[in-house]
């Protein structure tokens, strides 16, 4: 038994199981990976949901990454913050949104 004061992760199913473990072995992991590797074409929703469930995925945009030969521009990646659930501010009255880092290594394809 889980006492009060210590509450437990959910569980998630689906696409949303299926991207919080392909972040959790990759991190990061780029959302054309997720996409094109691994058919999950609503990546941003599914990461949306599990910080919604108050996981602590942390997103990174690279503003240029190389992916299958080709240069894109403006690049979400995923990763797992510490701790990974909760996310700070999920019990709070007022949940934080969100965590989004901007990579400014401007020219630098990754």
């Amino acid at each position: 038994m889980v006492p009060d004061n210590k509450p437990t992760a959910p569980m998630v199913t689906g696409q949303c199981a299926q991207v919080l473990g392909l972040i959790r072995e990759q991190q990061p992991v780029l959302s054309f990976t997720l996409t094109a590797d691994h058919a999950i074409p609503e990546t941003a929703a599914r990461v949306h949901d599990l910080r919604a469930a108050g996981f602590n995925i942390l997103t990174t945009i690279h503003p240029a990454v190389e992916f299958r030969g080709s240069v894109r521009r403006n690049v979400a990646s995923y990763s797992l913050g510490s701790p990974e659930w909760p996310r700070p501010g999920f019990l709070d009255d007022h949940p934080a949104a969100g965590q989004i880092e901007i990579d400014l290594n401007q020219g630098a394809a990754q």
